[in-house]
């Protein structure tokens, strides 16, 4: 992996982590109640969450520019990671052990994935 390739994957990881952080914005707000459907869908924190996952989109339409297509739902699935760690922070849901292992294997796919070019 070039230099430019190894930037933006981790350009990409950080859109993935944008895009989880705007999930996390939906979850809150669907959370609350609303007096009627107009408010429940034009608040600030709902179209917080599109902006970011608009924005969260256009980095990673650029960053396929450099990184390889096959690379792409590999970086994505960080996102379950991701939505997993901020959920905790945020929302404070717990980690089952089902979910530490699944993180585990993700993240172990994703370092394998990466070092595919040693094997």
């Amino acid at each position: 992996m070039n230099n430019m390739a190894m930037i933006f994957s981790c350009v990409f990881l950080g859109s993935v982590l944008i895009s989880s952080a705007s999930q996390i914005l939906l979850k809150k707000s669907a959370d609350k109640t609303y007096d009627n459907k107009l408010k429940e869908y034009l608040n600030p924190l709902v179209i917080a969450a599109y902006a970011m996952f608009f924005c969260s989109m256009m980095i990673t339409m650029y960053c396929y520019k450099y990184v390889d297509v096959s690379a792409g739902p590999i970086l994505e699935s960080a996102g379950y990671v991701f939505v997993a760690v901020l959920g905790y922070i945020f929302l404070k849901e717990k980690f089952t052990v089902k979910k530490v292992i699944g993180m585990l294997l993700i993240l172990a796919g994703i370092a394998i994935f990466s070092l595919g070019g040693c094997f």
